[in-house]
């Protein structure tokens, strides 16, 4: 086959590259006759396997010679009297033997590994697919232990190797393969959208099926592969699946973009390439959409931020930015089908992803066809590095909330009646017990590793920052499994004009008495946190906890204040505990506030600045002026901010806070603008009320625009509930 151009290579066009070796297409004309699963073949493997990069050229020549190499150890320890087929395989490792035999499958297509076209290693590939289907994925079989290997993981692992290696896997070891397929995954499992077969599970098992149709060239079975993705593309108003604000839940109650939702646009983009030109092209524009509302918010300097990554978050270091280089494959292939426009602005987003994440360089750990993907974004002027965006993204669904500004970046972790405080399962992530009470993650210049090097395997439990706790001992695996672990209560979101935003949290603390609420207000250069109503009967203290770095640099705290060389600031006006400590192989630093005993109606009142400086931190508590808390009660928090013209408030119940008052339950943004008009941000959290009036004692000379009723300074709102916790703006012109 003659070596493509270096022009080639650097096309990003590309699902059908050049770089499939001779070998394949020779294959192509005996296993079938139909022109379109030839192509849909080649192209599974361009994508699969990975295409246009130059074998020769490093990193290539050295990654490819190495799964070579990895691929002749696998060949020549094959152990066909073992049910398992190596002899350092078990049970345990039920997807090892599949995964196996799809690495050799990869040596086989790719050039360069050195045994690129061995029929030999061909040749076991086919032995050994038909050997574990033999001896472990027959049809018939009991499928004991998690469905999902039965159903997706086995499947496509074996599928996708005897796909790869073509005729190699005989007529006969190919029907059986079919029939094993077929029993373990019919086609009455994409019947009903429901139980697993839903979001991210449903686009692995339509990708199955996509597979099985190649594997024996069945139309039938592409076309239902197609037809079955229909329903992930449906907004959905609970459950699974992608919600209009952005969200997107799997398990029923966990935000889950950084996991389920990487498997679920991976998948989408895999099928979006292979199938394009075909007769079963697909292709919708909610998955273009939840790109950058869904995934994007989530993604800070490359790495996909833990309040998204369920139980996943403590199985390895760095697995953010792992997570984060899979939504940027993802977008990077997905963008071969997207326009022009859009795909141009999406590589300008992952090439700036690319040049800030200095922690776990993209480049430095991408396969091949990624590698080769984001090398040309990189190499290409054209392309800019598109900067962190600036603003605020609220997620009321999914009770996440993710602030933005100018060298810093907050994410927020909230529970509801609706979202669980954590997920466990299979063993996972059974201490997060805390983490939907209110975590508050938050970056400055410089320590993007802060929750990603080592964290959660070392980080105490019981104060996760910004959390609000009950410190009784928990069993490991408290409350129900995958994510079911929900709160009563329907308060939990807020309001946003897109650059600032008050939220806020109706909080019961898991399998625990304790109950509080809790509100932030996100500002230009801070975040103002407020509590109340803190109240515990388990017998056990309570805490807050301000923050808790993982870090060895200098803490100082004064009265009013507490500092962090090299992070950031916080005003403290009560009692403020601080501790330096080292837990297992890192250091922390943890500022808390101890609210005693079994509390009754406590409260706090505290102020995170990121990127300040010692200086800048006193000088901002020295001056009283800048903030005030208009009420911190169980009816009513408030803050009033007058550089910025702006007061928030988070209405438990109806009430008034200085010239803002409620009819009902909602929050509230109102702003002055320099220029005589002002904007009012309203939104009803609990998805609850018909109609709601805001007034806004402001003298008003006219709407501009804006959904609203105004009478005087009434602002009427109607069929809120209708907008699942969504804010709605209105601009007025002020009177002189």
């Amino acid at each position: 086959m003659r070596r493509p151009s270096r022009r080639s290579i650097l096309q990003l066009g590309g699902v059908a590259a050049a770089g499939i070796i001779g070998a394949l297409a020779q294959a192509e004309a005996a296993h079938t006759p139909d022109d379109s699963f030839v192509r849909l073949r080649r192209r599974w493997r361009a994508v699969s396997a990975g295409a246009g990069h130059d074998p020769a050229a490093e990193p290539y020549r050295t990654r490819l010679a190495e799964l070579g190499g990895k691929a002749a150890r696998y060949r020549d320890r094959m152990a066909p009297a073992r049910t398992w087929l190596w002899p350092d395989q078990a049970f345990p490792s039920f997807m090892a033997t599949p995964r196996r035999l799809r690495t050799m499958a990869h040596a086989y297509v790719l050039e360069g590994t050195g045994l690129t076209g061995d029929a030999g290693l061909a040749a076991a590939v086919a032995a050994g697919v038909d050997h574990y289907r033999r001896h472990v994925y027959a049809a018939g079989a009991d499928p004991a232990g998690n469905w999902w290997h039965w159903q997706i993981g086995v499947p496509k692992a074996l599928l996708d190797a005897a796909v790869l290696i073509g005729p190699h896997l005989d007529e006969r070891r190919s029907l059986a393969l079919r029939d094993a397929v077929d029993h373990f995954v019919p086609e009455s499992r994409l019947g009903s959208y429901s139980g697993t077969s839903t979001a991210a599970n449903r686009v692995d098992l339509c990708l199955v099926m996509l597979l099985r149709a190649m594997l024996r060239s069945d139309p039938g079975k592409a076309a239902l592969a197609v037809s079955a993705l229909s329903p992930v593309f449906r907004y959905v108003r609970d459950g699974d699946g992608f919600y209009r604000d952005g969200s997107f839940i799997q398990h029923s109650y966990v935000p889950y973009q950084g996991a389920y939702g990487v498997t679920l646009l991976s998948g989408l983009a895999m099928m979006f390439a292979v199938l394009r030109g075909s007769p079963w092209e697909v292709a919708d524009p909610i998955v273009v959409d939840a790109v950058e509302r869904s995934f994007a918010p989530f993604v800070r300097d490359g790495a996909c931020m833990d309040l998204v990554r369920g139980r996943g978050v403590g199985r390895r270091p760095f697995g953010d930015h792992e997570k984060g280089q899979e939504i940027a494959a993802a977008i990077l292939l997905l963008g071969d089908v997207a326009p022009a426009a859009v795909r141009a602005r999406w590589h300008a987003m992952v090439k700036g992803w690319a040049v800030r994440n200095t922690y776990r360089p993209m480049l430095e750990h991408a396969e091949p066809a990624v590698h080769a993907r984001l090398t040309a974004i990189m190499a290409d002027e054209s392309v800019p590095a598109a900067p962190e965006p600036v603003g605020h993204r609220l997620l009321p669904m999914s009770a996440r909330a993710v602030h933005r500004r100018p060298g810093w970046c907050a994410a927020l972790s909230m529970a509801s009646h609706r979202i669980g405080h954590y997920e466990h399962g299979n063993g996972e992530n059974l201490r997060g017990w805390h983490t939907g009470s209110g975590m508050l993650y938050w970056w400055a210049g410089g320590h993007g590793d802060q929750y990603s090097d080592a964290f959660w395997p070392t980080v105490d439990p019981y104060r996760l920052p910004g959390t609000t706790v009950s410190t009784r001992r928990l069993p490991d695996g408290a409350g129900e499994g995958w994510g079911d672990t929900r709160t009563p209560w329907r308060w939990v979101g807020g309001a946003t004009d897109g650059e600032y935003a008050a939220v806020g949290q109706h909080l019961t603390g898991l399998e625990s008495t304790m109950e509080a609420f809790k509100s932030w207000f996100f500002l230009d250069d801070a975040v103002v946190c407020l509590g109340a109503g803190i109240t515990c009967a388990d017998g056990a203290r309570v805490e807050t906890i301000v923050d808790n770095r993982r870090t060895d640099a200098l803490l100082a705290a004064e009265p009013g204040w507490a500092h962090i060389e090299g992070h950031g600031g916080y005003l403290v006006p009560g009692s403020l505990r601080t501790l330096r400590e080292r837990r297992l192989t890192r250091d922390y630093a943890t500022l808390w506030l101890d609210h005693g005993v079994d509390p009754r109606s406590a409260g706090y009142v505290y102020t995170l600045l990121p990127g300040a400086s010692r200086s800048e931190t006193r000088a901002r508590a020295a001056d009283p002026g800048w903030l005030r808390v208009l009420a911190n009660s169980t009816r009513l928090q408030a803050v009033h901010v007058p550089s910025l013209g702006l007061k928030a408030a988070n209405f438990w119940t109806a009430g008034a806070a200085g010239d803002l008052s409620a009819t009902a339950p909602c929050a509230v943004l109102a702003r002055e603008q320099g220029d005589g008009t002002a904007t009012l941000t309203v939104s009803d959290p609990r998805c609850d009320l018909d109609e709601l009036t805001v007034t806004w004692s402001r003298p008003v000379a006219e709407l501009l625009r804006g959904d609203a009723l105004l009478t005087g300074s009434a602002f009427t709102f109607r069929r809120l509930a209708e907008r699942e916790g969504a804010s709605v703006t209105v601009t007025v012109r002020l009177s002189p």
